[in-house]
């Protein structure tokens, strides 16, 4: 239901902003105001990271979870009234940008360390799986009916988004209490929030993982340029933006959903490296593309290849993080995925700018597969990467900590 929500919801941000951009500047400028939106996003969760981690460990994850969803809620109501009193202004979705980040540094981190505290650790990689296709499913619900909704009212997808927030607010009052490992308590916060840092750094799988997907969705960011494409390239209107923008989670549920029956188990890594590459490939299909069912095609091969990519990477870091550090782990992988994400479509939005939406996505695409070659070399654990299996060490040290 929050990412039903979200996803509408960024949707028609996006979509009001260039739309208001275009009453006043030209179509590269205006996808440059595209880019903006994700900088916004992503400069104040890039501040959070070391607390937002820190919090995520140190307090109950629940209650972060309830705040965070409940402020998403009265987020959504307050776009849905601006829209309706004709009152919203590139001023009021900048600002709204900025809440957005600060919410989702918040929840990311504390949502995503208590998966693990909610199944048994051999079934993590299926649970992942199963929570990636609802996850999905509102990636392409939220957009599929976001487009058609503003058509016929432009405030009724954020209304339907504050209910759905709302739910998803009492939906995690149901989780009961958690049993988990708590964080040494006897160093001191700054001590704590660098041991979260320092694990990543030290631990090669862990931070090469991170990395390879910061920089390849930095580089092939196409999402951010959907509307552009869907009013200025193809001429599809809303429907069709809703189609550009569900695309990609098409792709994404298929392969989660094959995941969730049959879960990935051997060559995890290799299987990465080349889920990236075919992820460049499709990007650069998605720019070059002058059809609409071509360009719906490469976002879905792009979603199916990205989920590849997070199904592999989120196991891969979970079952390689002992519990007391998961909060602070899963900040930087979180702030690694906003800077690819949102850094990502201020990239294509300036590149737009210079060379127009074309270009930038084409070129996006064919860096994101250098650098999948590249850090094949610089990285070899992740090739090395055979099962999900977490070192024995790694299991040694949380049975002990379990039982003290």
């Amino acid at each position: 239901m929050s990412m039903f929500a979200l996803y509408a919801m960024m949707l028609i941000i996006g979509w009001q902003a260039y739309n208001l951009a275009r009453e006043d500047m030209s179509i590269e400028a205006s996808a440059g105001i595209l880019g903006l939106l994700g900088l916004l996003q992503f400069v104040p969760l890039f501040i959070l990271t070391p607390l937002v981690g820190w919090v995520a460990d140190r307090l109950d994850r629940r209650w972060i979870s309830r705040a965070v969803l409940a402020s998403q809620a009265g987020i959504a109501l307050l776009l849905g009234f601006l829209t309706i009193g004709e009152q919203i202004s590139l001023s009021w979705i900048y600002f709204i940008a900025v809440l957005l980040g600060i919410c989702r540094a918040f929840l990311g981190p504390a949502m995503t360390a208590l998966a693990p505290n909610l199944v048994p650790k051999a079934s993590l990689p299926r649970a992942i799986a199963l929570s990636t296709i609802a996850w999905q499913v509102g990636v392409i619900a939220g957009p599929g009916m976001a487009g058609p909704l503003y058509k016929i009212a432009p405030a009724l997808p954020y209304f339907l988004c504050a209910a759905l927030y709302t739910l998803a607010t009492i939906s995690m009052f149901r989780i009961g209490p958690v049993a988990r490992v708590v964080m040494d308590k006897t160093k001191g916060p700054i001590k704590q929030v660098m041991d979260g840092m320092s694990y990543v750094w030290t631990n090669k799988l862990v931070l090469g993982a991170i990395t390879l997907d910061l920089l390849v969705m930095f580089l092939a960011g196409a999402t951010a340029m959907i509307p552009v494409f869907a009013k200025d390239i193809l001429n599809a209107g809303e429907i069709g933006l809703s189609l550009l923008a569900a695309s990609p989670a098409v792709g994404a549920v298929i392969v989660a959903g094959i995941f969730s029956f049959a879960p990935l188990s051997k060559n995890v890594g290799n299987s990465m490296l080349v889920a990236m590459a075919v992820f460049g490939l499709a990007t650069i299909g998605f720019g070059l593309s002058e059809s609409l069912p071509l360009s719906m095609l490469c976002l879905a091969i792009c979603g199916a290849a990205d989920m590849f990519g997070v199904y592999v990477r989120s196991s891969l870091i979970q079952l390689h993080t002992p519990d007391a550090k998961r909060g602070r782990v899963n900040a930087v992988s979180q702030m690694t995925i906003s800077a690819s994400n949102e850094l990502g479509d201020a990239l294509s939005g300036g590149l737009a700018v210079l060379f127009g939406p074309i270009a930038a996505i084409v070129a996006g695409g064919v860096g994101a597969i250098a650098v999948t070659g590249f850090w094949s070399r610089l990285f070899p654990q992740l090739g090395a990467a055979k099962t999900f299996d977490p070192p024995d060490d790694l299991e040694k040290e949380e049975t002990k900590t379990a039982k003290t």
